[in-house]
């Protein structure tokens, strides 16, 4: 038990639960920090308890002392369970609508180009961390599958990962209510959305044929990316860090770096910058990077390109 703390130990009326101490607060700040890297701020407590208020009662424990008790023993089952409450998850399809400009109008057209030139596969790898209920891999699915169509032989390969097992069950059944079909541009809709009927009036399913490019699992961003191998061309891990400590951050954006393929993108949320995390990236527009030696690339390509112009000008001239 969590000794040295008195606060909240008076006694208590039927399925009352002991309010949270401070020194409670402080053990779950540091377990929560220590196995997910989420930093709860002190406004983050009425959060905390919220959360884990409905777990306590389940379980019948009378104080959250004796469910952090429960977790420590318990070990990971029970702590999976407590990182799946205390995390935050809300989407949309086709969220944040300019990167999702940015691949069609500069993304792909340059796949095509490198297709064109031989330098690289049709081979299309994407990893959506922290991918929620489902509705960004979908997304990006859908787009790819459009432009990409497998016909055309190209293959395309969606790793969706998230700490929370419960919104990954939730995304792997690919089941929502049909209200989210108004976040799904109509070309996109028919083909790839199923609409519900008889017991399922009411909802959408994704379509069998989307569903086979999208693999869920589970990784905790902060220590365990077993389930992560090889090189991604993009990477979208968006409105996740805002939830971390800032040497947690830069941790997770190391990992991440360390599969984004050469030529690779990662894309981050509106509210979320690198610059101060890392130099290992640059910024090609806001929320979405390169590896930071493109920059030297691209200014050396443009460096030549004006001196060759320069040459041919004089050349002219003369």
């Amino acid at each position: 038990m969590i000794q040295g703390d008195k606060e909240g130990a008076g006694p208590l009326t039927d399925g009352a639960i002991r309010p949270l101490t401070d020194r409670e607060f402080s053990l779950f700040q540091e377990l929560i920090q220590r196995e997910a890297g989420i930093h709860l701020t002190p406004p983050k407590r009425a959060l905390l308890v919220g959360r884990l208020s409905r777990r306590l009662r389940a379980l019948g424990l009378k104080s959250f002392s004796a469910y952090y008790q429960l977790v420590t023993e318990r070990g990971s089952a029970e702590l999976t369970v407590l990182l799946d409450c205390i995390c935050t998850n809300e989407t949309h399809f086709f969220r944040e609508p300019r990167q999702f400009e940015f691949l069609e109008q500069r993304v792909f057209p340059e796949w095509l180009s490198q297709l064109a030139s031989g330098t690289r596969p049709r081979r299309i790898r994407v990893w959506s961390a922290a991918c929620s209920t489902g509705e960004e891999p979908y997304s990006l699915a859908m787009m790819l599958w459009d432009q990409f169509p497998p016909t055309s032989g190209w293959e395309i390969e969606i790793l969706a990962t998230d700490l929370s097992t419960r919104v990954l069950k939730q995304a792997q059944d690919g089941v929502w209510p049909v209200e989210k079909s108004k976040e799904i541009p109509p070309k996109y809709l028919k083909p790839y959305m199923l609409k519900g009927t008889r017991s399922q009036e009411g909802k959408m399913k994704v379509s069998p044929t989307l569903r086979s490019v999208v693999r869920f699992e589970r990784a905790n961003l902060n220590s365990d990316l077993s389930p992560v191998t090889g090189l991604f061309d993009l990477i979208f891990c968006r409105n996740v860090l805002i939830y971390f400590s800032t040497e947690s951050k830069a941790r997770v954006v190391d990992r991440l770096l360390n599969h984004l393929a050469p030529t690779g993108y990662l894309f981050v949320g509106h509210a979320e910058s690198l610059s101060s995390l890392t130099d290992r990236v640059w910024s090609v527009i806001p929320t979405v990077y390169v590896h930071a030696w493109k920059k030297d690339s691209e200014a050396k390509n443009a460096a030549a390109v004006g001196s060759a112009g320069s040459i041919l000008a004089a050349e002219s001239r003369s």
